[in-house]
């Protein structure tokens, strides 16, 4: 047997670790597997050159600085045997155990999910590749499914993760990006959720450095030339507070608390400010023993340094999901600046650090943890709703980010019960979370005892009662509309889009019908054949397509979008497209030379538009829509050119829409605060109030495209007192400067 000696420092340090909770008997099963790992690893090499045993250990020390169990580290370091050194998982039952083989094949089956950027979401002629997608998707759901069968299998593939991140350099640049992001999206919000910090800060930090390198370094650099200054102030602070404590004979560790890189860079997203302008990177963490000496704590801080006002968080009487308790404030400190302090006990800081695994117990006649149980109850909550989601994998792992890994807000029932939701949510999400039936019949709601729109969006602590009717015809298919905001969790919109389902078909398909008539004409497209709209969407059959519209799985908004990502046309094989000069670079005219180009005023075509060029004596093309009456009825069709949209993301086009309303006070500036909210430019507006006290407004702004224009008009139809919202073509009706 190899003594311990002679192993690698790491070993050592593993071993050390793992000795201090862990019984002699289960060292030496750790030791064994170590030695099984290297020689079955004999040989391998990562792509930095180094050992590939440095890898399963490196995972097994962040295993053990978590504290989980003797198999959980043993699983660690078996992790790449089977599907690197040809072993089989029998081979390792028989050595190590069943449990550990169970582990070594969950994380084996989670190593194969390949996950896809952004880009290698779409081909090269931008459509999306729905196959690989939903495979993702489908790995996706399966690691959940994981967890909820045993979520040390997850916590062994987040340390196999944190690992690959801190060697990712000796990848390739795309492939870094891509792994990065997959952090960032997916491992990071689970660690997160889970309530393990000390892997979540460093996911995120590691993914930003690859995926924002300039904006990381600067944040870092800066940091790094101020923190003489920070620790100094940090000491001064640590001192003054120890000598308040010392004084009320309060034993406590102070200590200060490091602001990380991603979260100091999303506070400059949020506030809109440089690094510079960050005051509150000061942080000191105050640990007691006991939960009454938090409050004690926060009172001796509170006379010692002014509290800002409203920067107050007590999740001790309020844990998050994630179990997580401490009294969160920020005061004003020594030198006037800001300082924020967090006071928990030993306990609490326990589970704010390592979060599920704090709570793990794996010891055999256990009867389990009631504080675990209830920290993955969420998890078997998901599970449940799960078997109820006709979307497949995709709408599962969209849930995941709506219900799961986004900020929660908590609110009570009438009763007093707790519950949470995702910041976001509305009455509409609170009543399906307490039962279907409420959803279905919820008529209103009351929050705080008034009543409020559906579509008010929840804040902590808010008591929410609904309204039911037993006449209630059911939810409203444009509770679906994202652009309204009436639900928020993918929850509530599976349990609404099953009730619409369960109409009959044959109404579903005459409001389907209805639906996208009605967004053809309200956006002024020339007359269409639905079976080219239906193809859009990989319908073969029309009344397939209608059905999916009036059972609120594709929404009018999409359809939209869906022409506007197809309105590029494809040019014949020999002529070639001359990108245009001019005002709208982003327009390629087909083989006339470098010419000028404008937009035709008369029909203000907008990217998704079907459009021709007109070429005209002296003025270069002027583009228009191809229904536009000026090209239709144009004599010497020589003069127009094909012409292609390009690339015109990062331009604007000028449209103009007319707004029928019933005339009150207060109607053109909720049409402009939609407008504004929406961060588009109005550049003319006029309005006329009519005889029988309706009123029109038409607007002009300027959008990107059609998908962005139907956006605009369905969060417009949405305003109090509008009844229909169109776009103006041909010139008819254009707004006029007031």
């Amino acid at each position: 047997m190899t003594t311990a000696a002679a192993h690698p420092r790491g070993v050592d340090a593993l071993l050390q670790t793992a000795a201090s909770y862990l019984p002699a008997a289960d060292l030496e099963k750790i030791r064994r597997a170590y030695e099984y790992a290297e020689q079955a690893h004999d040989g391998q090499l990562r792509a930095s050159g180094a050992k590939y045993i440095e890898h399963p250990l490196a995972a097994a020390e962040t295993v053990a600085g978590l504290r989980l169990d003797a198999s959980t580290i043993i699983a660690a370091l078996l992790h790449d045997v089977p599907e690197d050194c040809g072993v089989s998982l029998s081979e390792i039952e028989t050595r190590f155990g069943a449990e550990v083989a169970k582990l070594v094949d969950g994380v084996t089956k989670l190593s194969k999910m390949h996950w896809l950027s952004a880009e290698e979401r779409v081909d090269g002629a931008g459509k999306r590749k729905v196959d690989d997608q939903a495979l993702w998707a489908e790995n996706m759901r399966k690691m959940f499914l994981a967890m909820a069968d045993d979520i040390r299998v997850v916590l062994i593939k987040l340390a196999d993760r944190l690992h690959n991140m801190r060697t990712l350099s000796a990848l390739p640049e795309e492939k870094q990006k891509r792994i990065a992001r997959e952090t960032l999206e997916i491992f990071a919000p689970l660690a997160s959720r889970l309530g393990i910090w000390q892997l979540k800060w460093q996911l995120e930090d590691l993914s930003f450095r690859y995926l924002e390198p300039e904006t990381y370094k600067e944040i870092a650099s800066k940091l790094a030339s101020r923190r003489q200054a920070r620790e100094r102030y940090i000491a001064t602070a640590i001192a003054a507070l120890q000598e308040e404590l010392a004084k009320h004979h309060v034993q406590a560790e102070v200590s200060g608390r490091p602001k990380h890189i991603y979260s100091i860079y999303k506070k400059m997203q949020r506030r809109g400010v440089d690094v510079d302008q960050i005051y509150d990177q000061l942080a000191l963490r105050v640990l007691v023993q006991t939960k009454a000496e938090c409050y004690l704590v926060l009172g001796l801080v509170h006379s010692l340094w002014p509290p800002l006002p409203g920067q107050f968080d007590d999740y001790i009487a309020k844990p998050k999901e994630s179990l997580y308790q401490s009294l969160h404030t920020t005061v004003v400190g020594p030198e006037g600046k800001p300082l924020e302090i967090q006071i928990r006990t030993h306990e609490m800081h326990q589970v704010a650090e390592y979060g599920v695994a704090a709570h793990w117990r794996y010891k055999e006649g256990s009867k389990g943890d009631v504080k675990f149980d209830a920290k993955v109850a969420w998890l078997r909550q998901l599970m449940d709703w799960q078997k109820d989601i006709s979307g497949g994998a995709q709408e599962f792992v969209e849930s995941l980010k709506t219900d799961v890994f986004q900020d929660q807000v908590y609110v009570f029932t009438p009763r007093g019960e707790i519950k949470e939701l995702p910041a976001g949510s509305t009455p509409i999400d609170f009543a399906y979370r307490i039962h279907t039936e409420i959803g279905h019949k919820c008529v209103g709601a009351k929050v705080n005892g008034r009543m409020v729109p559906l579509d008010r969006k929840l804040q902590n602590g808010d008591i929410v009662e609904i309204i039911t009717a037993k006449g209630s015809k059911g939810p409203s298919a444009d509770w679906l509309n994202p652009n309204l905001g009436y639900v928020k969790t993918a929850h509530a919109r599976e349990k609404i889009r099953q009730w619409i389902r369960k109409q009959k078909r044959e109404e579903n398909i005459q409001r389907g019908r209805e639906m996208v008539e009605k967004e053809l004409k309200r956006l002024g497209l020339p007359p269409m054949t639905l079976e080219s709209i239906a193809q859009l969407f990989h319908y073969d059959h029309v009344d397939d397509f209608l059905a999916a519209v009036g059972y609120a799985d594709i929404h009018p908004h999409q359809i939209a979008m869906r022409l506007a990502a197809s309105a590029p046309q494809e040019a014949p094989p020999t002529p070639t497209f001359t990108p245009a000069a001019g005002p709208v670079s982003g327009l390629r005219v087909l083989g006339v030379g470098d010419l000028l180009t404008r937009l035709a005023r008369c029909c203000t075509p907008v990217p998704g538009d079907e459009i021709v060029g007109y070429i005209t004596r002296g003025r270069g093309v002027t583009v228009h829509r191809a229904d536009c009456r000026s090209v239709t009825g144009e004599d010497e069709r020589e003069r127009l050119v094909r012409v292609d949209w390009g690339r015109t993301e990062e331009q604007t086009f000028p449209v103009t829409i007319r707004i029928d309303a019933w005339d009150r006070e207060g109607v053109v500036r909720d049409v402009t605060s939609v407008v504004a909210d929406e961060k588009v430019s109005i550049n003319a507006l006029s309005a006329v109030v009519h005889k029988d006290q309706t009123a029109t407004v038409w607007c002009t702004m300027d959008v990107t495209g059609l998908d962005k224009l139907s956006r605009i008009m369905n969060r417009l139809e949405g305003v109090r007192d509008v009844f229909n919202v169109v776009r103006e073509v041909g010139g008819q009706g254009q707004a006029k400067a007031v």
